[in-house]
């Protein structure tokens, strides 16, 4: 299991990434083992507008269908289109090429209340 300490990481398993004062956002290795393969991904358009803790989008795997919760609230500005065509990258790279909208945040502190790969790492061990 990958935890990478340059992201923040949500309770439903989406995690962020600063990236030039806007954020990156996709789900985590956790969610994408727990999914299975990755067969669809629905996500939002660019300039829709996303909030803190509701559902953006889904992703339908072998074995589920699950909402994506947006860990941080403000505009969507870009979407990874690729992955509508190979969902399967969400498996094999949920943290580079795996990704799935960056927001321009409408309060970027919003994601200092997320938890860091340590604090991530023991709330998956108490899942398990």
């Amino acid at each position: 299991m990958n935890f990478p300490d340059d992201v923040r990481y949500t309770k439903d398993h989406e995690w962020v990434r600063a990236k030039g004062g806007q954020f990156v956002v996709g789900i985590t290795d956790f969610a994408q083992d727990q999914l299975g393969d990755v067969v669809f991904v629905e996500l939002p358009d660019v300039g829709d507008t996303v909030k803190k803790g509701e559902s953006f989008g889904v992703v339908e795997s072998t074995k589920a269908v699950s909402e994506l919760f947006a860990p941080v609230s403000g505009k969507v500005v870009e979407v990874n289109d690729p992955l509508t065509d190979a969902p399967e990258t969400i498996n094999e790279d949920p943290y580079e090429e795996g990704w799935m909208i960056v927001v321009q945040p409408s309060d970027p502190k919003e994601a200092e209340s997320l938890m860091d790969a340590a604090a991530y790492r023991a709330f998956v061990e108490e899942q398990e």
